[in-house]
């Protein structure tokens, strides 16, 4: 099926073939019909599958066939300011041949706001948005929400747990009812919880269930490997050099074991850089820059790049710690084997990690034979029984660490 059969206008059809895309994906087919058609959206797919065009084509569509003087018809909710600059910059490229400019604002925090503001001036036909950065601009008047047509949720289930509830429902409440506004929910996963809180958001949706059951990601081989703790850094050193691996986006559960672990690489004379919400807008762009155009081999990272960051042939994870969740794990290995590239899956599992993963890999049916690197032979034994919980990590989702955890942690590394 080609993007003419979508009803797209042409201009919109030469941006996508421009882009190097022949056809639409399976997601693409599904839901670019039904947003044409105005119907709310449940949208699930594997990471990589071309989520974002399935909902920036039908906006931009709308806009042709409205002809509306500028003013804000969509707004597009995102969980990072990573995944915000992301979106705002697929959606240009998708707008540059259409016959008038559309203007796209795009809003995140960890900047300064007078920018944005500035940009603001004049109205915008589409905002991007993180959430708290959007209320800041919207309670100082300089965001108006009253004429959107279309909400869009990417990452919708980070955006409705419980980090950014709150904030979302103050933004709903400044916008049409669901009655005057069309609803699109996209995500790699939806937990029960966040389907049920879906429902009560959207309008007799369309769903498109089209992501590969958890635990099964075609086109990446995932490995669990059996280390200590201590040992993880020259461990991934050695991984690095036996499989000649060009890239390697390495995950870790807190900000500081992302600087500790990049610092101790850099020292091991790979070329590593650290990601992680603390830091400043400015490096968090250009650490990324780097990694993307492979000035670094290694970008070590908390969880802010494991949502819908798109990092072109990115040919390994690893969990160096486990995440807390299996929706994170479904999530953090979707940055490999994208777009029908293949991809490795490396998590690093101690022995006390070994129920946690376990425990995962429960809850994804999934079952990975433990392997052991010669002359990295794990000393420390699992516990044989006991709750699910991982002190390098934190515990499973829903238990905080304590303050003694993360000293332990520290210490651990």
């Amino acid at each position: 099926m080609p993007f003419s059969s979508l009803g797209l206008a042409p201009s919109l059809v030469r941006a996508v073939s421009d882009s190097g895309f022949l056809a639409p994906t399976a997601i693409q087919c599904a839901a670019i019909p039904a947003i044409l058609r105005g119907l709310d959206v449940l949208g699930s797919a594997q990471t990589g599958s071309g989520k974002t065009a399935a909902f920036a084509l039908p906006l931009l569509q709308a806009l042709l066939d409205s002809g509306a003087a500028r003013q804000t018809s969509a707004l597009i909710l995102v969980p990072t300011r990573e995944l915000a600059a992301q979106v705002g910059a697929e959606i240009n490229a998708l707008a540059r041949f259409m016959p008038r400019q559309i203007k796209v604002a795009i809003l995140f925090g960890g900047v300064s706001s007078n920018p944005q503001m500035m940009a603001l001036r004049g109205g915008a036909d589409i905002v991007v948005a993180t959430p708290g950065r959007l209320l800041d601009l919207a309670l100082n008047n300089a965001v108006k929400l009253g004429s959107v047509k279309t909400l869009v949720l990417d990452e919708a289930d980070r955006l409705l747990d419980l980090g950014f509830a709150d904030e979302v429902q103050r933004i709903l409440a400044l916008l049409p009812m669901p009655e005057q506004r069309q609803t699109l929910f996209f995500s790699a996963t939806y937990p029960a919880s966040v389907q049920a809180l879906a429902q009560r958001m959207l309008r007799d949706p369309v769903r498109i269930a089209l992501a590969a059951p958890l635990g099964e990601a075609p086109a990446i081989v995932q490995r669990a490997i059996l280390v200590d703790v201590p040992r993880r850094t020259q461990l991934l050193k050695h991984l690095m050099q036996q499989n000649q691996w060009s890239r390697v986006l390495v995950f870790v559960a807190t900000k500081y074991a992302a600087m500790h672990v990049a610092d101790k690489l850099q020292r091991n004379g790979i070329l590593a850089g650290a990601l992680h919400g603390d830091a400043s807008q400015g490096a968090r762009s250009t650490v990324l820059a780097d990694f993307k155009e492979n000035r670094l081999q290694v970008l070590v990272a908390t969880d802010v790049a494991a949502r819908g960051i798109d990092i072109a042939q990115l040919p390994v994870v690893v969990n160096y710690d486990l995440p807390r969740s299996v929706q994170d794990y479904t999530h953090r290995i979707g940055r490999t084997g994208r777009a029908g590239a293949s991809g490795v899956a490396v998590s690093f599992v101690s022995a006390a990690a070994e129920a946690h993963w376990r425990l995962i890999e429960k809850r994804l049916g999934l079952h990975l034979e433990r392997d052991i690197i010669a002359g990295f032979e794990p000393v420390d034994v699992a516990v044989a029984a006991g709750p699910a919980t991982d002190v390098v990590n934190g515990g499973i989702k829903g238990r905080r660490p304590s303050k003694k955890d993360k000293l332990r942690a520290a210490a651990q590394d």
